[in-house]
């Protein structure tokens, strides 16, 4: 089972300097526990802001060579490149898996990392064609950051996990229905409260028991 933790530092108390510090620590706990991937997701913060977040953060995720982590950037391969992050994350109305495998192979990174966010099958169907590492599909049970979006279902998450991609289920994902991700085909799950708002170990350790 793949896990994919995704970051949100605005949901951490205090101000800005408290809150970063407490996401580097809970990335560094997420490494720790061998969580697969890890998506900086802080999309409020500027350029310089997120170069000089995401430099902290490949430090903490790389500070052990034979780690199995994976730090991605959101949307900004630009980003992702510069500051040696392992790859990036699309989101549904981005450049193309296509298009940032090019820029990847300019910058001479043939292997980063390019995950896409997918919300119907179609989508799910063009990242595989443009040869995605993996994509996330949502939402499956529901949406925390939109309560108003409807949730696709186990069905379309079967549906989706049929086109040789790996797929993620995120959405409303939990200790206790991640099994239903699994047996619908899921190669893993992600999630931000997931993650954040527990400890990452018990998570980790009940959902690949």
């Amino acid at each position: 089972m793949l896990l994919y933790y995704i970051t949100d530092r605005t949901q951490f108390p205090g101000n800005e300097a408290e809150r970063r510090r407490q996401l580097l620590s809970k990335i560094s706990e997420a490494v720790a526990c061998g969580v697969d991937y890890i998506q900086l997701r802080e999309r409020d913060l500027s350029s310089h802001e997120l170069e000089s977040l995401a430099e902290d953060a490949v430090r903490v995720v790389h500070a052990k060579p034979s780690t199995r982590t994976r730090l991605l950037i959101n949307s900004r391969t630009d980003v992702a490149l510069a500051m040696g992050a392992d790859g990036v994350h699309l989101r549904s109305d981005d450049i193309s898996v296509q298009d940032a495998r090019a820029i990847a192979a300019a910058a001479k990174k043939p292997d980063l990392i390019v995950a896409a966010s997918c919300h119907t099958e179609d989508e799910v169907r063009r990242a595989a064609s443009q040869a995605a590492s993996f994509v996330v599909f949502a939402p499956i049970f529901g949406k925390c950051d939109s309560p108003t979006t409807e949730p696709v279902g186990i069905d379309a998450l079967r549906r989706a996990c049929q086109h040789h991609v790996p797929v993620l289920a995120l959405g409303g994902v939990t200790v206790q229905n991640a099994a239903l991700c699994m047996e619908a085909g899921a190669a893993g799950v992600a999630g931000i409260r997931l993650f954040q708002d527990h400890d990452i170990s018990e998570v980790v350790s009940v959902l690949r028991a």
